[in-house]
C-alpha cells in the first residue's frame, strides 16, 4: 500500500472513530428522552407500536442511502428495543423451540431487548399473551408456498386479543450439520414444511440420503448437533444456537418464500383477519 493510500485509510478511520464518538453521545441523549416519557406516561402504555412504526416510516422516507432501508430499520428497530428496555422489557410469546422462525420474527419485529418465552404449541402461545404472563404473542399466520396456519384462525376467531400489527419474514433455508462436506451428510432431519420447500434441491444433491420429519426446525438442529453424520434444514438462528455450520445456504426452492406472523395483544387492532371461510383449515408449525 502507497504512503498516500495510507493516509486516506487512517484519515478515514480517524473520521469514523468520531462519528462513532457521536453516535454513542446522540445514542444516550435519545434514551434519555424515551425514558423521560416513558415515566410520562401511564403505567402500562410504554411501548405503543402505532408510534414505532410511524418513526420507521418516517426514516426509510429521509433515508438518502447508501444504507438501504432495510437496513435502516433494523438499526433503528434494535435502538428502539434499548431504549424501551431501559423503561421495562416487554415479554413476548412466541412457538418454540429457540431457533425457529417464529423466535427469528420476535427478533426482526421487536429487537433483541426484550423477553422471548417459547411454548410448544399455538394454543400455548395464545394463552400466554390471553393470561398476561406475556405482553404479545407472536404466530405464523400464513407461508407464500405452503397457505394459511389453520390453528392460528381458529384461535383468533375465538380469543379476546386483536391483531396489533404483522410481521412478514423472507424464509431462508439452510442445510445446518458438525460436518464440513454434503459427503458426510447421512440424515436430514426437518419440519416437513421445510423438506417440502427444499425438495428440488435435495433431489439434486442428496437424494439418496433419508429425510426424517420433526416436530420443528429447531429440533431439527438440536438433533443434527448432537448426532454425527446428521443434518437439519433450518435458518441462520438455529445454526448459532446449536453450534451448526451453514454447510449449504438458501436452498429452498422458491427465492421468495415468505412467512406472515400476527402478533396478537391486548389493543385496538389495526389489522383485519381475512375470513376463516377462505383459508384452508389444518394447523402447522412453522
Amino acid at each position: 500500500m502507497s504512503d498516500d493510500s495510507e493516509q486516506e485509510l487512517k484519515r478515514r478511520r480517524d473520521a469514523i472513530d468520531a462519528l462513532d464518538r457521536e453516535l454513542l453521545r446522540l445514542l444516550n441523549e435519545r434514551a434519555t428522552h424515551a425514558k423521560a416519557i416513558g415515566a410520562l406516561k401511564d403505567e402500562g402504555t410504554a411501548y405503543r407500536p402505532e408510534r414505532e412504526a410511524q418513526v420507521l416510516r418516517a426514516l426509510q422516507r429521509e433515508n438518502r442511502g447508501p444504507l438501504a432501508n432495510e437496513a435502516v430499520a433494523g438499526v433503528f428497530r434494535q435502538v428502539m428495543s434499548a431504549c424501551l428496555a431501559l423503561e421495562r422489557r416487554l415479554c413476548i410469546a412466541y412457538l418454540g423451540p429457540p431457533g425457529t422462525f417464529s423466535h427469528a420474527a420476535v427478533a426482526r419485529h421487536f429487537g433483541d431487548f426484550v423477553d422471548a418465552e417459547p411454548y410448544a404449541s399455538i394454543d400455548e402461545v395464545f394463552r400466554a399473551a390471553e393470561s398476561g404472563q406475556t405482553d404479545y404473542a407472536v404466530v405464523p399466520v400464513e407461508n407464500s408456498t405452503e397457505g394459511a396456519v389453520g390453528r392460528t384462525l381458529d384461535l383468533m376467531c375465538q380469543t379476546e386479543l386483536t391483531i396489533v400489527g404483522e410481521i412478514k419474514l423472507r424464509i431462508a433455508q439452510h442445510l445446518l450439520s458438525g460436518a464440513t462436506a454434503l459427503s458426510a451428510v447421512t440424515r436430514i432431519y426437518s419440519h416437513a414444511q421445510s423438506l417440502a420447500q427444499c425438495l428440488q434441491w435435495l433431489a439434486r444433491h442428496l437424494a439418496a440420503v433419508p429425510r426424517i420429519p420433526v416436530a420443528s426446525n429447531a429440533e431439527a438442529a438440536k438433533l443434527a448437533a448432537a448426532e454425527a453424520g446428521a443434518a437439519a434444514i433450518a435458518g441462520e438462528t438455529a445454526a448459532a444456537i446449536y453450534g451448526l455450520h451453514v454447510l449449504a445456504p438458501h436452498i429452498e426452492d422458491d427465492p421468495n418464500n415468505t412467512t406472515r406472523f400476527w402478533r396478537p395483544g391486548r389493543q385496538r387492532s389495526p389489522v383485519r383477519p381475512p375470513r376463516r371461510s377462505t383459508v384452508c383449515m389444518c394447523s402447522r408449525r412453522t
